[in-house]
């Protein structure tokens, strides 16, 4: 072999080893940020709650009706990483009609029930996650649940020297003008967590209570309590198994995340979509309530061919309430 072709094929197995090198170069940064996505996504979707700090939330929709405000019973539960503000009264809801539920197919020999399910408290949830500044909110439409990601909101808070005691706890008062309203709130720095109901949050610790400058918006404190730790496997399980099947029930409208109150958890099954597109499947859905039903069913598989007779789901839409004063007002 001649030193000119043999000084050509050194060259072709170094651009050969360099061309393997900086594949597997990529190959591995590739794994490493699949992972790094992994770890982040499990870091921030699971969560372990460790209190739960109620509200009797009170929102007057409409100014010309003041004295009958919209009231619900409200819930922050936290974690060590995140927290999740959700309708109180409908977990107590949901949970109640999974307990009907059960002891009627326990009692039906065909398995042909009824049960008249009251529609308490508001599908809407809201997640914090401090660290990575990130803002979900789940939405609710018929049969399917959506998640809407934004950034954690910047509050531009004035604390103040002014304390107060709620529950036995102490707490200091900070003040600040937030989506169209000016709002006081009351925080307990003793409480090693960073949350607040609805989008409130980067104070030094939990607020306890706020309310705007007209108290047409009012997070009132009802109360702490410590949650249990959540189920084991096994007893998570023998909670959730159907009599006859072993398969576990899911509530259409309800929670569905996992349904221990001790876990915070991103909602694995909804929709991840955008405010833009939420609000045209809002507006399709009041112009045919009928049609968006069959579509949703549709998509999801419900209406395709099988042995079983397909489900028929339709839905009135009453007259909406009066909202000529959101909770977001735009700025002036």
């Amino acid at each position: 072999m001649s030193y000119k072709k043999l000084h050509l094929l050194i060259r072709q197995l170094a651009d050969c080893h360099k061309k393997t090198i900086n594949t597997m170069k990529k190959q591995l940064l590739l794994c490493a940020a699949l992972l790094t996505a992994a770890i982040t996504a499990g870091a921030q979707n699971t969560d372990t709650a460790a209190y739960m700090v109620h509200y009797k939330f009170s929102h007057v929709r409409d100014t010309t009706n003041r004295a009958n405000p919209y009231t619900e019973n409200m819930a922050l539960l936290l974690g060590k990483i995140s927290s999740v503000y959700k309708s109180y009264d409908k977990q107590l809801q949901d949970a109640l009609f999974k307990k009907q539920v059960k002891e009627a197919m326990a009692n039906s020999p065909d398995g042909n029930i009824k049960i008249n399910r009251q529609n308490t408290g508001s599908p809407l949830q809201y997640f914090q996650f401090p660290a990575q500044q990130k803002l979900y909110r789940k939405e609710s439409l018929v049969i399917n649940s959506y998640l809407i990601e934004d950034a954690l909101p910047k509050i531009d808070w004035k604390v103040s020297s002014d304390t107060a005691s709620f529950g036995g706890m102490h707490c200091q008062k900070a003040t600040a003008h937030f989506k169209g309203r000016d709002y006081t709130a009351w925080f307990c720095a003793d409480m090693p967590f960073h949350a607040g109901p609805w989008k409130l949050n980067g104070l030094p610790g939990v607020i306890l209570e706020a309310y705007d400058a007209k108290k047409e918006v009012v997070f009132k404190f009802d109360g702490i309590e410590k949650v249990a730790p959540p189920q084991t496997a096994a007893s998570a399980a023998t909670s959730e198994a159907q009599p006859g099947d072993g398969h576990r029930m899911i509530v259409i409208g309800g929670d569905d995340a996992d349904t221990d109150p001790a876990i915070i958890a991103l909602p694995s099954r909804s929709i991840k979509t955008t405010d833009k597109e939420f609000t045209k499947l809002q507006e399709a859905m009041r112009k045919d309530p009928d049609a968006f039903v069959q579509a949703m069913m549709a998509s999801s598989g419900m209406n395709g061919p099988g042995n079983g007779p397909r489900p028929q789901i339709k839905i009135k839409i009453g007259p909406q309430p009066v909202i000529n004063n959101p909770v977001e007002l735009a700025e002036k």
